[in-house]
This record gives C-alpha cells, sequence and structure tokens, in this order.
C-alpha cells in the first residue's frame, strides 16, 4: 500500500469522485467477464468467479483488489473454482463502518458474503494482508479450507517492536480528512505509483502499475487502506495461531522489501507444522510479477494435501 503519506506540504485537488466508479474505472477491468456485485453483510461487494473444481478463495492485500490476480486466476481456473473478492473498502466493494474494521470485522463480513455466495472454500491464497484474515476466519470457525497458502503474508505486527507506534499514527491520519486525499492526489501520478510498488522488491509491468495508479487516484480507497493499518490487531492471531486446523503454507519472496522474508521463520516457531516455500528473486506482489511460478507451486502443494486426505479418507 502507499506509504503513510510521506507528501506533506504538497497542493492538493481532490478527486471528482471519492471512490472507483465501476461503470469508468472498470471498463477494461482485468476479467471484467467473471465479476459481479452481490449484496452481503450490509455492504456491496464486487466479486469475480471463474473457473471449476475444489473452491479457492483468493484475498489480496491492503491497497490492492481483484486486479491483481489478473494474470494468475486464468492460470489457476481449469483447477479450481475461484472466488475473487475486493475485500471492504477497497476496489469496487463498498466500506465497512470505522467500528467494525478490524480482523474479526473483516472475517465476518467475508463469512456474509461466503454464505450468500453458498460456497465454502477448500483452499485459500492470502496475499499480505489477506493471509491474515484468511487465519483469522479459519481460526473462527468461518471456513474449514483443507489448507492455506500465506503469500507473503503479514502476519507480525507492523514495525514489530514499533507496532503501537505505527497503529497510533495511521488512526491519526485516517481521522484528518486531508490526508487520503493528499495520499491519493499524490500517488495518482503514474511515475510515484511506479516507485512505491518498486519499493515492495517487485516489477509487474505497465499494465500492473496503471491499475494500481487508478486506485490509488481515489480517497476512499486510500482511507480504507489507512482504516485497515489504524485497527490491524495481529497479537490475538498469533496467539490462537497454535490450534489452526488447515496446513498452513508460507510462500516468502526472497526479495521482499515490505514483508521481510526472515518474518516466515517467527511464524513456523509458533506453528512448528507450517511449511516454508522460498520464492528465490521474487518481492512482495510475487504473484503479479510470476504467477505462472505461483500457481505451479500451489498446484503442487495443493496435490500434496489432496492426496493426504484421499488416503486418509480410504
Amino acid at each position: 500500500m502507499p506509504r503513510a503519506c510521506q507528501w506533506l506540504g504538497l497542493d492538493v485537488m481532490a478527486a471528482a469522485a471519492d471512490s472507483p466508479v465501476w461503470e469508468r474505472d472498470g471498463r477494461d477491468w482485468p476479467n471484467r467477464q467473471s465479476s459481479a456485485f452481490v449484496e452481503a453483510g450490509g455492504l456491496t461487494w464486487h466479486v469475480q468467479r471463474i473457473g471449476q473444481g475444489p473452491c479457492l478463495l483468493l484475498l489480496h492485500g491492503t491497497a490492492a483488489s481483484t486486479h491483481s490476480w489478473r494474470d494468475l486466476a486464468p492460470i489457476l481456473a481449469p483447477h479450481f473454482t475461484l472466488i475473487a473478492p475486493d475485500l471492504p473498502g477497497q476496489g469496487f466493494t463498498t466500506s465497512l463502518p470505522q467500528a467494525r474494521v478490524s480482523l474479526a470485522g473483516f472475517s465476518e463480513a467475508l463469512h456474509a458474503l461466503l454464505k450468500q455466495l453458498q460456497v465454502s472454500p477448500d483452499l485459500v491464497l492470502g496475499h499480505s494482508a489477506g493471509a491474515a484474515i484468511a487465519l483469522r476466519m479459519a481460526l473462527d470457525g468461518k471456513i474449514a479450507p483443507r489448507a492455506i497458502f500465506s503469500l507473503n503474508g503479514a502476519l507480525l505486527p507492523l514495525g514489530d517492536e514499533h507496532a503501537a507506534f505505527f497503529t497510533r499514527a495511521a488512526r491519526v491520519m485516517v481521522g484528518l480528512p486531508f490526508v487520503s486525499k493528499l495520499c491519493a492526489w499524490r500517488a495518482s501520478k503514474q511515475e510515484v505509483a511506479a516507485k512505491l510498488l518498486r519499493d515492495t522488491g517487485s516489477d509487474i509491468g505497465p499494465r500492473g502499475v496503471e491499475l494500481y495508479t487508478r486506485l490509488f487516484s481515489y480517497p476512499g480507497h486510500i482511507r480504507a487502506a489507512l482504516m485497515m493499518m489504524a485497527q490491524w490487531e495481529l497479537r490475538p492471531l498469533l496467539r490462537d495461531l497454535p490450534r489452526l486446523a488447515p496446513a498452513l503454507f508460507l510462500m516468502v519472496g526472497s526479495r521482499d522489501r515490505a514483508v521481510p522474508p526472515m518474518q516466515a521463520r517467527r511464524i513456523q516457531a509458533i506453528l512448528p507444522a507450517a511449511r516454508i516455500i522460498t520464492l528465490e528473486g521474487l518481492g512482495h506482489l510475487a504473484h503479479e510479477e510470476a504467477p505462472q511460478r505461483v500457481a505451479d507451486t500451489l498446484l503442487k502443494e495443493w496435490s500434496g494435501v489432496a492426496q493426504h486426505v484421499t488416503g486418509a479418507a480410504a
């Protein structure tokens, strides 16, 4: 997500609209033919549903949207029924009230969506903050997948020992109306968005940069991302992690500059059964850099999980 706005002192011109508008911004949206709008849990969700086979829930990270799966989804579609929502307040999904913006709140909201869609995920792929949401849902009994794949999962508090400071800072910024407008105005400049994305350790190409730039130009999208930061309490998740039932795969980009790869070892120390898979040469947005490699890795590991379950049932 855009860094917590280091661009004070600039003249700001508010965007014409607060949040992305499907009729305009979604006109050429990746995998648009799979998009639908669904009412659930008091929200209007933008969801993409594509493919056939076991149900795979895709949860994107902070300040992203379904566009981040644009190249991975078609590769996985022959093997899975993919359910990919925009998270609340991001992309084309409406926002949760601020009081409900938390891991538990997102878990409840997504549970309502899955009930409305009448689907039960067999596995989940969560990127960055999406991985934390997937784990919270499983721990809370909202989903019961066989496996959770954490792709560069943001599972430890921001800044670790400085987590309280970062959370307080995010809360202050959410409370200042001009901050999200300032961030949006600044990040809407394509060269600035490109630098922010490169700073994650990933090169995702011009199309990816253009789509992020489009989203970053809206204060509502930025505000939702800041609000997630402000309310994201991970310590209860870490406390509960040892009782996780699904298999956990920690897919880690060796060049990730947003979530240090060494954090996976700390998660494994809490849950020794978790398996670490290193994606050499890839950064935080590994699924956008090298979708085929990420798909091949997931398919290989899922095959082992499925065979184990089939053998146990026999």
